[in-house]
């Protein structure tokens, strides 16, 4: 839970200044001199994404906020019919650049489809769940929550500018949910339950941040009965696509989200990744990220995944 910012006593503008600091410049002289907000972000999305403006500096560490949520029950899954509906409505497999696109556009005149499915999810009680039907359930509110913070804030370029600010881009560490009595955010569901209690790098695979460099939005909601299906296919799609690993021209790109989260994978190092990759790679990129020393680059583009991206209708 975010603990409210310390109390600093105000002296007022026309305050005298410590001899010791006498010689420095004031503290709007500094401000002054700083980039607004907006050049920031500009400066951000002309990138492309790739300046490390957000959970990219630190991404958070893999550290289960709870105990309660290592109990499972037998409980199957639970009624996923209205994000499938949604999911069959606005989502537009093999877009642009042969990325799922989100028609966010459209989808805003159903915001309260999906408010209520998100409702249903929150009077679940997880822990009653078996363990495949309890991981489906995360992947499902995660990924529901993300869109619907998207539409609220739509239009934006990118989920970075959900309320976002200069030293806070994106909705990750807000609290939006609340499951058994707990207020969660989505940073809370994906590092704080998902990654530390099923400890599966393919997870990585199933959240969706809504942005292009990130794996594919799943087109149906994930079950206990295909959850392995639906895992190993979103790693082989993501390992095939360039923005997952790219071995053209001699040289290794591989996604950010392998240097954010490099401990999920392995040893953590760039064997680890690279061998990773290959196991789900097509045979020929299999090969040669078998074959590589190293990982030359890591990319990724924090764009909206919405349909109309590059010029996709």
């Amino acid at each position: 839970m975010t603990l409210p910012p310390t109390r600093r006593r105000h002296a007022g503008p026309d305050a005298t200044r410590s001899p010791a600091l006498a010689g420095l410049p004031s503290r709007r002289a500094v401000l002054a001199g700083l980039p607004s907000r907006r050049a920031v972000l500009a400066g951000a999305m002309a990138t492309g994404g790739a300046l490390a403006l957000s959970r990219a500096q630190a991404a958070p560490a893999s550290r289960l906020i709870d105990d309660r949520w290592t109990r499972f029950g037998g409980g199957g899954d639970t009624d996923n019919a209205a994000w499938a509906r949604f999911l069959m409505a606005y989502l537009v497999p093999g877009g642009a650049g042969g990325v799922a696109l989100v028609d966010y556009g459209a989808a805003v005149a159903d915001r309260s489809a999906l408010q209520g499915y998100i409702d249903q999810l929150q009077r679940v009680e997880p822990t009653t769940l078996g363990r495949d039907a309890a991981f489906a359930y995360w992947v499902n509110l995660y990924n529901a929550v993300t869109i619907l913070l998207v539409l609220d804030a739509y239009p934006v370029d990118s989920i970075r500018e959900v309320r976002g600010g200069l030293f806070n881009t994106g909705p990750w560490g807000d609290e939006v949910v609340r499951v058994e009595g707990q207020d969660l955010s989505l940073d809370d569901i994906e590092h704080g339950i998902l990654r530390p209690v099923w400890r599966d790098p393919r997870i990585h695979y199933a959240v969706n941040c809504a942005s292009i460099g990130c794996p594919d939005l799943a087109a149906e909601p994930y079950t206990a009965t295909r959850l392995e299906t639906m895992l190993d296919a979103g790693a082989r799609a993501y390992a095939a696509h360039p923005r997952g690993a790219d071995a053209r021209d001699g040289e290794i790109t591989v996604s950010k989200i392998y240097d954010w989260f490099a401990e999920d994978f392995g040893e953590g190092d760039e064997r680890s990744v690279l061998d990773h990759l290959a196991t789900y790679a097509p045979p020929g990129k299999a090969a040669q990220l078998a074959a590589a020393q190293g990982i030359d680059a890591y990319a990724y583009d924090w764009s909206l995944n919405r349909v109309g991206w590059r010029g996709d209708t």
